[in-house]
């Protein structure tokens, strides 16, 4: 389809989801999209949980955990992949249908669809290739290198069709349908807590047996997804026409994508000198027990990227509409809500951490090692949600390089000069403090840039 051939006009039912992100109450609106994303990312952040305890209490040797540590800053690498087209394809759609162009929602979806395929193909030979050296860069020691090896070369070709899922489903939310979103995730989620204790304890798999789970959840909750962008009744749906590749489109939708990209790159990156770091000043481990202060915050923060998923779509398209009145009113309930799910987060973190400790791991070396982490890292996690609010703020509204920024402050511009400077001073506690003053620090940043920002469209004309 070209410029001249208009995309048909969505029927009253496709408006009116559309149109209530202007015209709902705020707290009402943010609920609806936001419960389902919450369901949903929390769902999503069991795949990996669930595949850590299964994996902890049935593979009895304590070099396994730090083998499964070593591979998340591999998989986080694919998922930045992912979301370089998938989260900026969502936000552009929900701007440009703020201003009613259907048409050029549908030429986003059909060019980043197939820039997800492609970029996917590539990343997934590149790591297959390159697989050793890439878990030894992240810190893999030669115990836990074999069990990380393993579960990688199961889990990579599901990658792309990860990619799919989670991206799209926010493409799915961002058009009008945040609990056919939610469904996704709980499909998936169900079958990967059936399929991976039956393969790891039924079929005595070993760690390949968590991997085949996960790629099967992933098969069906692909195919979940990219359906509903077949229905010719879905607000937003594959047309003919819309494939070819348009370089400005896909220009946008990167620029935009940029944010959560380097969020995700630069987290890897982090990851690499933090695992490297503790494997110096504390071991396997060490290593093993930053695996227990992920996977425990982890619950949290997709509670807030639930919120902020459903944040989205209501500010790209009240920006859009230039309505900002609901556009502050729906970040100062997004902020509220968030602060308050990572204060409990934090709270919960230090008075239960050798409960937490004991989900995940066996050995009783490594449970004070990861209870210490606790009490210290959970310090300054209260006000994550804030700063992941305010990131998400900017990249909902386009402005990717402020969103960038934002993202880079606490991965890059403070942590890894604290991870120089106080190691050294206070060995492995000089590790877990660089946490909470990477939280602190990073949150008075973005406290400055939203205030000038906000201070800034106030005085743009707004439409009423």
């Amino acid at each position: 389809m070209d410029k001249s051939s208009p995309t048909p006009p969505t029927t009253d039912k496709q408006a009116e989801r559309l149109k209530e992100l202007s015209t709902a109450k705020v707290w009402r609106i943010l609920l609806k999209y936001s419960l389902p994303a919450v369901t949903g990312t929390v769902v999503m952040a069991l795949y990996n949980i669930i595949d850590s305890i299964v994996i902890g209490h049935a593979i009895d040797d304590p070099n396994v955990v730090a083998g499964i540590a070593v591979t998340f800053p591999v998989q986080n690498l694919g998922t930045a992949f992912g979301m370089l087209i998938g989260a900026g394809a969502a936000t552009r759609i929900s701007i440009v249908l703020g201003q009613n162009d259907h048409h050029r929602a549908a030429l986003i979806l059909g060019n980043s669809v197939q820039l997800t395929i492609l970029i996917g193909v590539l990343y997934t030979t590149v790591f297959a290739i390159f697989l050793d050296p890439l878990l030894r860069l992240f810190g893999a020691s030669d115990a836990s290198l074999p069990y990380a090896r393993e579960f990688l070369m199961w889990v990579l070709p599901g990658m792309v069709l990860m990619n799919l899922t989670f991206s799209y489903n926010n493409v799915m939310r961002a058009t009008g349908y945040p609990a056919r979103a939610m469904w996704t995730n709980l499909i998936g989620a169900g079958l990967n807590c059936i399929l991976a204790p039956l393969f790891l304890f039924g079929f005595k798999w070993g760690i390949k047996g968590a991997a085949i789970a996960t790629d099967i959840s992933m098969v069906v909750t692909a195919f979940f997804v990219m359906s509903h962008f077949f229905r010719k009744s879905s607000t937003l749906h594959f047309e003919r026409g819309t494939f070819r590749f348009d370089w400005r489109i896909i220009s946008s939708i990167v620029y935009i994508g940029m944010s959560p990209f380097l969020i995700n790159v630069a987290g890897s990156c982090i990851n690499a000198v933090i695992n490297n770091t503790l494997v110096r000043y504390g071991g396997d481990n060490a290593v093993a027990a930053v695996v227990v202060f992920n996977r425990y915050v982890t619950v949290f923060v997709f509670v807030v990227i639930g919120i902020c998923q459903g944040m989205q779509p209501i500010l790209g398209y009240n920006y859009g509409a230039r309505k900002y009145d609901r556009l502050f009113r729906t970040l100062k309930l997004a902020i509220l809500s968030s602060v308050t799910i990572t204060t409990i987060g934090s709270v919960l973190g230090a008075t239960n951490a050798e409960t937490i400790a004991k989900l995940f791991m066996q050995d009783a070396d490594q449970i004070n090692c990861a209870v210490n982490c606790l009490h210290i890292t959970t310090i300054g996690f209260w006000i994550v949600g804030f700063q992941i609010v305010a990131t998400n703020y900017f990249q909902s509204l386009g402005m990717a390089a402020k969103s960038i920024f934002l993202s880079l402050t606490r991965q890059i511009i403070f942590m890894i000069p604290m991870l120089l400077i106080l190691p050294p001073i206070f060995g492995l506690n000089g590790v877990w403090m660089c946490f909470p003053i990477g939280d602190y620090l990073s949150s008075i940043v973005a406290t400055f840039m939203l205030v000038w920002q906000i201070k800034r469209i106030k005085r743009e004309p707004a439409r009423t």
